[in-house]
């Protein structure tokens, strides 16, 4: 206690606030990697002909191996810290993207983006950020993973504006490029110097815990036996693969195709997704604090019934001020539903297990984005829009809605 003392007073900040700040910077440049694929679809289609099913399946695979890989990410940072995991996946994702320029097959965009990315991104995910949260967070755990879910969405999103411009002034090569540098040089070497495991290697205790909290919990041997038993376990992941169909799956691949059909610029298209971004901060952090003061189960089924109605009225969306207000509206509800959902996980299942277990319910997510992602790209190939994608989408946000009531939080 006396080491904890003199530390914060040192400072005058809990460590543990240094701790988000570079989990916030690993999920808002991961994610903006991410979004490459949907930005630079249509210059692929065009340099290499490629269709749009064969780029959006590449896609799909890296949203389902993202998915996969979770849970055992999540183990290996249960098991070993998040540190070291996270340091290996970020090396990893950058050389996969810095690779991917050199590539002129269809099989090396499926290796390099399908699969290496896929499988490494858990490095920068709400995996690693859920694990990092509930380990150095006892009071404000609403409002941190708010604030790391706000990361993870808008840095895909309010980087789309200046990597759209990249990619239409100097091609996809120098957008890709250029958050793989950022990567590379700025956050990798953050992780190295100021991530911790765990407050007790830095000699504190979680922020706002008592000298009663136990800071050195040890994962169960076996805990997904227990947990599959568990309803509670299903409902939850089951609303958050919907949650995965109704948002990255969807709009990370084909918002900006869907636009562009429907006569917006790209660079409008562009915009909108920034304001998305830039709304979505708010909402995110908003999301959080609701679930520290109300619990988590009314906010999660608010947020999918109102995600359900903009998802309906999108088809309809015609005008740039109407593309910008549903912008502003669908951007507040973007990602609001990780902090309740990865909150539920902790607290539901144990804080300790919180790695492996979010990051099953984390794969029930990326498989529906990969449903999502090719279905919508193969409805497209039928219809030749997006109405019924969107619409299908907003139904089963309304499923989610009912499936969240259901949990006994």
């Amino acid at each position: 206690m006396k080491q904890m003392t003199l530390t914060n007073n040192r400072t005058g900040i809990h460590f543990a606030w240094i701790i988000l700040a570079v989990t916030f910077a690993c999920l808002f440049v991961g994610s903006a990697l991410r979004s490459i694929p949907g930005i630079i679809m249509l210059s692929l289609e065009r340099e290499f002909h490629w269709d749009r099913d064969t780029i959006s399946g590449a896609v799909a695979v890296n949203l389902f191996l993202f998915g996969l890989a979770g849970p055992f990410l999540g183990r290996l940072m249960d098991l070993y810290g998040v540190k070291t995991i996270t340091i290996l996946l970020i090396v990893m994702v950058t050389l996969g993207a810095g690779g991917s320029v050199l590539m002129q097959q269809p099989w090396q965009l499926y290796l390099l983006w399908g699969v290496i990315i896929g499988a490494g991104s858990g490095g920068t995910s709400m995996i690693m950020g859920s694990a990092v949260v509930n380990r150095w967070f006892h009071e404000r755990r609403g409002l941190a993973l708010g604030v790391l879910g706000a990361a993870f969405s808008s840095g895909q999103l309010i980087f789309t504006p200046v990597l759209m411009t990249l990619n239409l002034h100097e091609g996809w090569r120098i957008s890709t490029l250029f958050i793989v540098i950022i990567l590379g040089l700025v956050v990798l070497p953050l992780v190295i110097w100021l991530m911790a495991d765990n407050p007790s290697v830095k000699g504190l205790r979680p922020y706002g815990a008592n000298g009663d909290t136990n800071t050195n919990l040890r994962p169960d041997p076996n805990p997904m036996r227990k947990v599959m038993a568990n309803p509670q376990f299903w409902l939850l992941a089951s609303s958050f693969g919907i949650c995965g169909l109704t948002t990255s799956g969807l709009f990370q691949t084909h918002l900006i195709p869907h636009g562009i059909e429907h006569g917006f610029p790209e660079m409008t298209m562009a915009v909108s997704l920034g304001l998305m971004g830039a709304t979505d901060v708010f909402g995110t952090i908003l999301s959080g604090w609701l679930c520290d003061r109300f619990g988590k189960r009314w906010p999660l089924a608010v947020y999918y019934l109102l995600r359900g109605v903009t998802l309906l009225v999108l088809p309809y969306v015609e005008s740039t001020e109407q593309l910008m207000a549903f912008s502003f509206v669908y951007g507040l509800n973007w990602l609001s539903t990780i902090p309740a959902t990865s909150a539920l996980t902790a607290d539901l299942f144990g804080k300790q297990n919180v790695g492996v277990v979010f990051g099953w319910i984390c794969f029930a997510h990326q498989i529906g984005a990969a449903i999502a992602s090719y279905g919508a790209g193969y409805l497209h190939q039928i219809a030749g829009n997006y109405t019924l994608a969107f619409i299908a989408a907003g139904l089963f946000a309304f499923v989610a809605t009912g499936l969240v009531v259901l949990i006994k939080e």
